[in-house]
């Protein structure tokens, strides 16, 4: 039986997450988890987004008791109240010419005031009672108009089907939000995980109620969503070999990736504050059109109380024990981890190299990687344990590695940290800093273990190899670990951090809405 979701009139916070809490585990999922808990005093409302309700099973987290609501909305289901068969109609003409001038003004740029403010114009026109609405997108005489004009100006592919069905399903999700963000209870203010879809909806009830818009980005959306279109197999290209550069992305690659570059745009022109976790991500949101007065970075914060007393579970000796704590996805790279376990077992042939991880998410990646395993000859050694505990794991390993292609400020090498285990990880988002100190005072803590090249079994395998080699190496890494997690970045920390933006997001908030007592 499917327990109902709580129900609330109104809330203090909403939550708009995208394919995160509470159906996907680890990660950002956590950190939500830790966020709202954190915040007992505060009423939070929960809109979750996903694709379609098939790729989603059970919830992996339990609501904390302070979310007093939850509602859930897929993305890519059929339209809402469109099943009937279609008629075509004309649709309304000052939306097509609202349409029409917001497309001449995107080919100004990125950067171009007049497309930004004709976007945020054309997103109040898709709420319900607006002039563009999605049955005129979807059967209009003069939506057909503009897109036929469209694919003949600008589009480089030849398949025009293909052309039609992506921009169906491109933008189709947009008219679901707006109905989302008209039907949303009273909240006081909104918090973004990302931009993205969520981040489109945080705009629009900024925009539309005058509510303060908080986002935190843990990695970029829009550089997550390239390198995810990049490798996207599902994208065509009808282009022949004599059309083709290939220097050049298809057409509908470029379409997929201005469309997020400028949903998160959309999402930056509201958000206040627009939170990062490290330095390098708030420079890259500055870059993609984040005004740099609004940015700002609050690290992520692990709890001490629930990792330290690990450390004196350790064994004497260090165990020969390498473990990967993530996703089985190809984001994190796990065959290059895989790879490295093969030269660090021709070395020592006591070693382990563990896969902590669910595999669920890409079942065909995951079977890739198991067959990696059997062609190298290392079933004895290198073992998927599928979703664990991290305090079941901690005091059994050596190493925690992290092989990631992309990652922000990774909390499994802080939980590693406060348990005394040094870090092997890929030059990717935070990381460097994590292993090496930000600034001067806390690079004299010392280096809490290796970082390596992306894609490089060999130095990761050597790096690690170093580590287990020498006690003394180990146990200096071991206690720049705990001194720079202690410092840094506590849970601690980051709740009083975030307690503050959260204070002067309320204190902005619409006065004479009906606020709970």
């Amino acid at each position: 039986m499917t327990l109902a979701h709580p129900q609330a009139a109104s809330a203090d916070i909403a939550l708009l997450l995208e394919g995160t809490f509470p159906y996907v585990s680890g990660g950002v999922s956590s950190w939500l988890n830790q966020i709202i808990r954190a915040y007992p005093e505060y009423r939070f409302a929960i809109v979750f987004l996903g694709s379609r309700r098939s790729d989603y099973g059970a919830f992996k987290y339990a609501l904390p008791p302070n979310v007093v609501h939850f509602e859930e909305h897929f993305l890519y289901e059929p339209p809402h109240g469109l099943h009937e068969q279609p008629a075509a109609r004309a649709g309304h003409p000052e939306a097509a010419a609202l349409v029409e001038r917001l497309l001449q003004a995107l080919g100004e740029g990125a950067q171009s005031p007049r497309a930004m403010a004709l976007f945020q114009e054309v997103a109040l026109e898709l709420m319900p009672g607006g002039s563009l609405q999605l049955g005129d997108f979807l059967y209009g005489q003069r939506a057909w108009d503009i897109l036929c004009q469209v694919y003949r100006e600008h589009c480089a592919d030849p398949s025009f089907v293909d052309f039609f069905w992506t921009v169906r399903i491109m933008f189709q999700p947009l008219w679901l939000l707006a109905r989302v963000a008209h039907q949303l209870l009273p909240v006081r203010a909104v918090h973004c995980a990302s931009t993205g879809y969520a981040g489109f909806l945080g705009g629009l009830l900024a925009q539309a109620r005058g509510v303060p818009l908080i986002l935190s980005e843990h990695g970029i959306y829009t550089k997550e969503r390239k390198i995810d279109l990049f490798k996207s197999e599902w994208i065509r290209d009808n282009r022949n070999v004599f059309q083709r550069d290939p220097s050049e992305l298809s057409y509908f690659r470029q379409m997929w990736i201005q469309f997020f570059e400028w949903l998160g745009r959309y999402c930056y022109a509201h958000a206040d504050p627009i939170l990062a976790l490290y330095e390098t991500n708030r420079l890259r949101q500055v870059q993609d059109g984040a005004a740099p007065e609004r940015t700002g970075n609050i690290p992520n914060g692990i709890s001490l109380e629930r990792f330290a007393p690990l450390r004196a579970q350790r064994p004497a000796e260090v165990p020969p024990v390498l473990c990967l704590i993530g996703r089985v996805v190809p984001i994190k790279d796990i065959k290059t981890f895989i790879r490295a376990m093969r030269r660090v077992v021709n070395q020592r042939p006591d070693a382990q190299g563990w896969i902590a991880g669910p595999e669920d998410e890409d079942p065909a990646y995951a079977q890739e990687c198991h067959n990696l395993v059997r062609s190298l000859g290392l079933q004895e050694h290198v073992h998927f344990l599928g979703f664990r505990k991290v305090e079941e794991l901690m005091p059994q390993i050596g190493l925690i590695v992290l092989s990631s292609i992309s990652e922000a400020l990774p909390l499994v090498l802080l939980e590693g940290y406060a348990a005394g285990v040094p870090a092997v990880s890929t030059d990717v988002g935070s990381c460097r800093q994590l292993v090496e100190g930000l600034d001067a005072e806390d690079q004299a803590l010392g280096a809490s273990g290796a970082v390596v090249p992306i894609a490089a079994p060999q130095q990761l395998a050597d790096a690690a190899l170093q580590l287990l080699a020498d006690p003394a190496t180990w146990q200096a890494a071991s206690a720049a670990a705990i001194a720079r997690v202690e410092r840094y970045y506590t849970d601690r920390l980051m709740f009083a951090r975030y307690r503050r933006v959260y204070e002067e997001a309320l204190a902005r908030a619409p006065k004479g809405l009906p606020w709970p007592a």
